[in-house]
């Protein structure tokens, strides 16, 4: 693997992180342009190998918390674990996650050198997009961080995703639904068939979908891979909403308390997580009293987080509708509210009239936000697909519109932000500051 010592004299070796940032965004004219070929060519040059066992998790919802979970498990059984998810919500760093921590930014740079020299070593140099660059740097510094097992989140898809350049040990489907349809086709057997890329022959692939689609069965038949099938192979049951029993092919965890990650779906997250590590219990071995500790300290932002305080205040990154409904679901489990004042941006390629639909019937008032992308919907365009006569107002970012709905509200309303991960980062942002500079205010004291 190419050293981490840079010779004097090169400018790239002095820049920052955000300069290959910006580098990164200007290689490819295109921001997404699937298929593996330019990645497998750097990854090569690099001399690129993952010399530890690998979970790949992929699906259309679910897939963070999923991989939070086997995470939690294993750094509680002692194991040096590895994360790579995406996107980021406040900082890139975000995206790579090192014994639980996200990596330190100054850490990046080389990583990003050491690809970079790759790409330009092949004649013709190989154009990388945005998230295949950045995917290689991260993978790069996951493999010189000598970990015992690393979790892979899938960007988009399976087959043709950067990680996919990556074989995995185990890989998760956590469901598939509706998203992306413009790359991975219009209906769930094509996106599962995409869905089911990362499978490999002769290893488990745990599928969490209570009702998986033909073409990602049959695929896994085609190349051997070994399927195993919630409601067949693993599964959950729970009597009540304090404990939960977690039941495997030839494992079981009985009186499991909840996870502390809220949400309807989390036991079904949880379960395919302790899938996944049952299918890995000869390489890594797990014992009762670590998945507890695991379920117990895996937490993830903007997953149905909810801030401490009045009014309540939910911060979701559903951003298509089965993810919505989800969380529609989740805030119906809460109880009752008076009002319920949503915060709400996403993407204009998603399907927003049925994002819009599932949270709906939930919102007294709506508090729509333009985001700082191009992909972005304007809060206009969103205001317009609206129920006849609901209340709605427009705001230049997320942070303003919940202030504005803050401004509003009781002590007994609750406050909803969701739709794209700028939506909730936004606001994770501006609490993040408004922290930083309470703290900075009480360490300097009273002036004078």
């Amino acid at each position: 693997m190419p050293s981490s010592v840079e010779p004097a004299g090169d400018p790239q070796a002095q820049w920052d992180l955000q300069q290959w940032l910006q580098h990164a965004q200007q290689l490819h004219a295109q921001a997404i342009a699937l298929g593996l070929q330019r990645v497998r060519q750097v990854r090569d040059a690099m001399g690129l190998q993952l010399r530890c066992a690998v979970f790949t998790v992929g699906g259309t919802n679910g897939k963070g918390s999923t991989c939070a979970f086997i995470e939690q498990v294993l750094l509680a059984a002692g194991y040096r674990v590895g994360v790579y998810s995406s996107p980021h919500l406040v900082s890139f760093e975000e995206r790579c996650r090192l014994d639980g921590r996200p990596i330190d930014a100054s850490r990046l740079p080389a990583h990003m050198l050491a690809v970079e020299r790759a790409r330009c070593s092949v004649q013709p140099a190989v154009a990388l997009t945005y998230f295949e660059f950045t995917t290689l740097a991260i993978l790069h510094a996951l493999a010189e961080a000598r970990l015992d097992a690393v979790v892979l989140e899938v960007g988009m898809g399976g087959r043709l995703d950067a990680v996919n350049v990556v074989d995995a040990d185990c890989a998760v489907v956590t469901g598939i639904a509706l998203d992306h349809v413009e790359f991975l086709g219009g209906d769930r057997e094509s996106i599962g068939r995409e869905k089911a890329g990362i499978f490999r022959p002769g290893r488990v692939a745990v599928v969490a979908d209570p009702d998986p689609p033909r073409s990602l069965l049959e695929h896994a038949q085609a190349i051997g891979a070994r399927p195993w099938l919630v409601g067949r192979d693993f599964g959950w049951s729970s009597a009540d909403r304090q404990q939960w029993d977690y039941l495997g092919v030839e494992r079981r965890f009985s009186s499991l308390a909840y996870p502390t990650m809220r949400g309807v779906r989390q036991l079904r997250n949880a379960s395919a997580a302790l899938a996944a590590l049952e299918a890995m219990r000869e390489r890594l071995p797990v014992a009762a009293q670590h998945v507890r500790m695991g379920l117990a300290l895996a937490e993830l932002p903007g997953r149905f987080q909810v801030l401490p305080g009045q009014p309540v205040v939910v911060l979701d990154v559903a951003h298509n509708p089965e993810a919505a409904a989800v969380l529609a679901e989740s805030l119906d489990a809460m109880g009752y509210y008076p009002n319920t004042r949503v915060v709400f941006g996403a993407m204009a390629d998603k399907d927003l009239p049925g994002i819009v639909e599932a949270i709906a019937p939930l919102a007294q008032s709506w508090y729509l936000c333009d985001l700082p992308t191009p992909r972005a919907a304007s809060a206009q365009a969103l205001r317009e697909l609206l129920p006849a006569g609901a209340r709605a107002s427009c705001h230049g970012s997320p942070s303003l519109a919940l202030a504005d709905a803050l401004a509003q509200s009781q002590p007994t309303d609750r406050m909803v932000v969701f739709g794209s991960f700028y939506t909730v980062g936004d606001v994770l942002a501006q609490r993040a500051a408004r922290s930083r500079d309470e703290h900075a205010r009480s360490r300097s004291g009273p002036a004078g």
